[in-house]
C-alpha cells in the first residue's frame, strides 16, 4: 500500500476509534460526563444534520434514478429515514417550535438511525439485469413507504396520541434490543465499503464506510448517553459528521457521476440490448461558415428546445449534445422492453416538430435520423477531471452511420430496429447501405409512421 493511502487509512481508523473511546470514558466516570442544557443548540444542531442529510438523500436518489442503479437507491433510503426523522427529533426540543415534547419526537432519530441500517445492508448486494430493474422499483415502493411512515408519525406525535404520546422523559435512549441489530448492520455496511473502497481507492467509498461506523457509534451512545449530558451531545455530533463526511467525499470527486464509485458493476460495466438514436443537421457546415456565430447558436437553440423534450417524452436519455449532433439511448437502465419502438417514435416527434420551427425558418438546414437496436455496453468512462455515462459498441457506431445515409427529414433504421417494430408500421426500403467499418452492406428502411391511434 502506497504511504500516502496507509496514512489516510491510519487516520481514519484513529478518528473512528476516538469517539467510542470517548464514550466509553464518559459511561465510566459519570463525573466527567458534564450536563449541558441548551435548547437552541440542540434544535440548530438536529436540524442541520437533517438538512444535510436530506441533500444527501435527494442527490444519491436522484443518481440511482437517472442510472437505475439498486445500490445507489438503497443509499439513499438510508439518508432519507435519518433525514426525515432527525426533522422530527427537531421537534422534541422544548420551547423552541412547540411548548413541549413527547415519545414520539424524543425517539424519532434513534428509530430513523436504526431504520437506515436495514438499507444500508441492502445496498450491498450486488444485483444484475431484471434482478437490478426490480430492486430499483422496490425502492421507490419503499421511499414512498417511508415518507408515509414519517408523515404518519409527524401526525401521532404532534396528536399526541399513543403510543407516541405521553412525556418523553427516558425515552431518547435506545435500548439494547434495537440498537444491536442496527449496528451489526451498518458494521457489515461499512466492511462491503471499505473492502470496494481496497480495489476502487474512491474517497467517496471510504467517506460512506467511516460514515457507517459513525452512524453504528451514534446507535452506541443512543443507548447508553444520559439525556443533556456530554454522552448525549456526542451522538448528536456523530450523525453530523457522518453526513458531513459522506457531503466532503461527494463533493472532492468530479461533478459529473459524482457517485459513480458506488455504482453497481452492472451500471458502471454492463451489457444491455439497447436503441440508439442519432440526429443532425445537414448541410450544417456550410450554414455555420455563411452566417454569424450569434445567428448559429439561435439556430441550434431553437432546434434543440423541440428536439431535446420529444426525445425525452418517449423516454429517451440524451447522452451528449455536440454541435448540432445529439444522440439518444434508450434501456440503458434495463427497463425499456420496448426501447426500439421508443426510439422510432422519439425519432418520429423529433423530425415532426423541428419540422414547424424549420418551416419559420426556410434557409435553415434540416435533422436527419437514424435508430439502430442491438447490445451495447453501458459504462462509465473516464476518471478525474473529465467522466461520462455513455454507451459503447457497435451497435452505437452503425446508428451514426445510419444517420449518416439517412435522408433529410426523415428517420432511418437498422433491421434490428425494423423487426422489433409493431406490424403496423409503415416503412420504405432504403437499400442496402455500404457503411464504414462494416464488411456487410446494412439493409436499412425509413420509417413513415407506425399508424398508431396516438400521432406519430
Amino acid at each position: 500500500m502506497e504511504p500516502r493511502r496507509s496514512g489516510t487509512l491510519v487516520a481514519v481508523a484513529a478518528a473512528l476509534v476516538l469517539p467510542l473511546a470517548g464514550l466509553a470514558l464518559l459511561v465510566a466516570r459519570p463525573a466527567l460526563d458534564l450536563r449541558w442544557e441548551h435548547h437552541p443548540a440542540h434544535f440548530w444542531l438536529v436540524l442541520g444534520s437533517a438538512a444535510l442529510s436530506a441533500v444527501l438523500a435527494y442527490a444519491t436518489g436522484d443518481a440511482a434514478a437517472r442510472r437505475g442503479d439498486a445500490r445507489l437507491a438503497h443509499v439513499s433510503l438510508a439518508f432519507l429515514s435519518s433525514a426525515g426523522f432527525l426533522g422530527l427529533h427537531a421537534l422534541a426540543t422544548p420551547g423552541v417550535l412547540l411548548e413541549g415534547s413527547n415519545i414520539g419526537f424524543a425517539v424519532a432519530t434513534p428509530i430513523g438511525v436504526a431504520l437506515g441500517s436495514l438499507f444500508a445492508l441492502r445496498s450491498t448486494r450486488d444485483v444484475a439485469g431484471d434482478g437490478a430493474v426490480a430492486e430499483v422499483a422496490l425502492a421507490r415502493w419503499l421511499r414512498w413507504g417511508l415518507l408515509a411512515l414519517m408523515l404518519a408519525w409527524a401526525v401521532v406525535s404532534l396528536a399526541g396520541l399513543p403510543p407516541l404520546g405521553g412525556p418523553p422523559a427516558g425515552a431518547e435512549r435506545l435500548p439494547l434490543l434495537v440498537a444491536v441489530p442496527g449496528i451489526v448492520l451498518y458494521v457489515l455496511a461499512a466492511w462491503h465499503y471499505a473492502r470496494r473502497w481496497r480495489t476502487r481507492r474512491e474517497g467517496v467509498l471510504l467517506a460512506v464506510a467511516a460514515a457507517y461506523l459513525l452512524l453504528a457509534q451514534s446507535l452506541v451512545a443512543m443507548a447508553l448517553a444520559r439525556n443533556w449530558q456530554l454522552s448525549w451531545w456526542e451522538w448528536h455530533v456523530l450523525l453530523l459528521a457522518a453526513f458531513a463526511l459522506v457531503a466532503v467525499g461527494a463533493r472532492r470527486s468530479w461533478h459529473e457521476e459524482r457517485f459513480a464509485a458506488l455504482y453497481l458493476d452492472d451500471t458502471s460495466a454492463g451489457r444491455r440490448e439497447a436503441s440508439v438514436l442519432f440526429a443532425d443537421l445537414q448541410g450544417f457546415t456550410a450554414f455555420s461558415e455563411s452566417q454569424e456565430p450569434e445567428e448559429v447558436t439561435a439556430m441550434l437553440n431553437d432546434y434543440l428546445s423541440v428536439a431535446v423534450p420529444a426525445a425525452l417524452r418517449h423516454g429517451g436519455d440524451v447522452d451528449r449534445i455536440v454541435g448540432d449532433a445529439v444522440m439518444v439511448t434508450f434501456n440503458t437502465r434495463g427497463d425499456q422492453p420496448d426501447h426500439a419502438v421508443r426510439a422510432v417514435r422519439a425519432g418520429l416527434a423529433l423530425q415532426r416538430e423541428t419540422s414547424v420551427v424549420a418551416g419559420r425558418h426556410p434557409g435553415w438546414p434540416r435533422f436527419r435520423v437514424g435508430v439502430n437496436t442491438g447490445p451495447a455496453t453501458v459504462s462509465v468512462l473516464g476518471t478525474h477531471g473529465g467522466r461520462t455515462h455513455t454507451v459503447i459498441g457497435d451497435t452505437v457506431n452503425t446508428a451514426a452511420r445510419i444517420e449518416a445515409q439517412a435522408p433529410t427529414g426523415g428517420v432511418a433504421v437498422g433491421p434490428a430496429t425494423l423487426a422489433a417494430l409493431p406490424p403496423t408500421a409503415r416503412t420504405r426500403p432504403l437499400g442496402r447501405l455500404e457503411l464504414k467499418g462494416k464488411t456487410e452492406p446494412v439493409e436499412t428502411h425509413l420509417v413513415l409512421g407506425l399508424d398508431r391511434e396516438e400521432p406519430d
